[in-house]
């Protein structure tokens, strides 16, 4: 099973492949399809929808979109839907994940150890042969005063999911594949999608 991917992040598309090995279901990327989308939703639900409906207006073949973000206690739940963009110059672009990361620790330089708690939050949106679903995901953990690690991609060298001591950039895919909230909302899209694909099989 081929579904397109509204992501111009190819590093969202190869840990998003990673995480369907072995099912059938490749992920291709729709960024030349989708062109630009305002992603000004105040949620990842209509964020997601968004990027999905964009790529499916266009090729109405099933179409797979993720919003995810970081939810900061200290910072009443920012940078949320604006993760990607927190430290961009305007709301139209994205800022680098070093950027973002600096802005993030700037914010929170004067925040004690046991305040610094945060989630990650992911939402899938599957449009199919015109009916759309969402599938959700979230993970608990901390936030770090220094950046550790080299794998990964966003706030993960920043982020330490509770229950570890290091952080989603020093786990490595094979340990994030399985506990982060991208990997648990995939594994419900993961199972429904599979389920499409026995009765198509049949």
């Amino acid at each position: 099973m081929n579904l397109y991917l509204a992501t111009k992040n190819q590093g969202k598309v190869r840990e998003i492949n990673s995480l369907f090995t072995g099912t059938g279901i490749v992920f291709s990327s729709a960024a030349v399809i989708m062109g630009k989308v305002v992603e000004d939703g105040d949620t990842y639900h209509k964020n997601a929808f968004a990027k999905a409906m964009a790529v499916y207006e266009k090729m109405p073949d099933p179409v797979v979109a993720e919003d995810s973000g970081l939810e900061v206690d200290a910072l009443e739940g920012a940078p949320g839907v604006y993760s990607a963009r927190f430290a961009a110059q305007s709301d139209d672009d994205n800022a680098t994940d070093e950027e973002n990361i600096n802005e993030l620790l700037d914010f929170m330089q004067d925040v004690p150890k046991e305040m610094r708690t945060a989630k990650y939050v992911s939402v899938f949106c599957l449009i199919m042969g015109g009916t759309t679903m969402f599938f959700d995901g979230e993970v608990t953990g901390s936030i770090i005063d220094t950046p550790r690690g080299t794998s990964g991609f966003g706030y993960d060298p920043v982020f330490i999911p509770n229950g570890y001591d290091k952080t989603f950039a020093e786990l490595g895919d094979d340990v994030k594949n399985k506990i982060s909230h991208r990997a648990m909302a995939a594994r419900k899209l993961r199972d429904y999608l599979l389920t499409i694909k026995s009765a198509t099989n049949t």
